[in-house]
């Protein structure tokens, strides 16, 4: 089956088409939760999570919008962050809160609506810096940071030498802190 034709068949609740999803895409998936869940076992249940969130959201597909390998690539990452937050949360829920006085007295970590607008604000103005980038320096971004590789993942991948990618990660930096210093977009 080709791209379309598995769309076609999950849209259709074809489970043939989520046995070829699984079949050609499990490498992709495997590939990008791989750095941000370590452990093998919720790595695996990840990518299962992964495929079932696809046939769930089949409908929220569009090709107008995005390639289906790009749309693939943002469910697989959300989930595999919603994973290592919803392990986070459960470890928090089993620890031991001796005293939930102190507790209940610590501040909210919601963040203001004032909080949340200069959020907004600030994650506008990187997201024009980063797509203003020359292509190879926005893809060494998006790896490090977006995909949570690890530079010597990325190193071999680019056939460079961990160092090498590190220099251009910290230049990378630079350069970004240099365009949105002062908290303003500068062209």
């Amino acid at each position: 089956m080709d791209e379309r034709q598995i769309i076609l068949a999950i849209q259709n609740r074809d489970e043939t088409g989520l046995e070829e999803l699984i079949l050609h895409y499990s490498p992709l998936f495997h590939y990008i939760v791989a750095p941000i869940v370590t452990d093998p076992h919720d790595r695996e249940e990840c990518v299962s999570e992964i495929s079932l969130r696809v046939w769930d959201k089949i409908d929220q597909y569009d090709p107008h919008r995005g390639s289906w390998t790009g749309w693939l690539t943002a469910i697989a990452r959300n989930t595999a962050l919603n994973k290592i937050r919803s392990q986070s949360t459960q470890n928090l829920k089993t620890s031991d809160l001796s005293d939930l006085d102190e507790v209940k007295a610590l501040p909210s970590k919601e963040p203001s609506p004032e909080e949340q607008v200069l959020r907004a604000e600030q994650k506008a103005a990187l997201a024009k810096v980063i797509d203003n980038l020359p292509h190879g320096d926005r893809l060494l971004f998006y790896r490090k940071y977006y995909y949570q590789q690890s530079t010597a993942q990325i190193a071999s991948e680019l056939g460079m030498t961990e160092r090498a990618v590190e220099g251009r990660l910290y230049r990378l930096k630079q350069k970004l802190r240099k365009k949105l210093e002062g908290g303003v977009f500068h062209d």
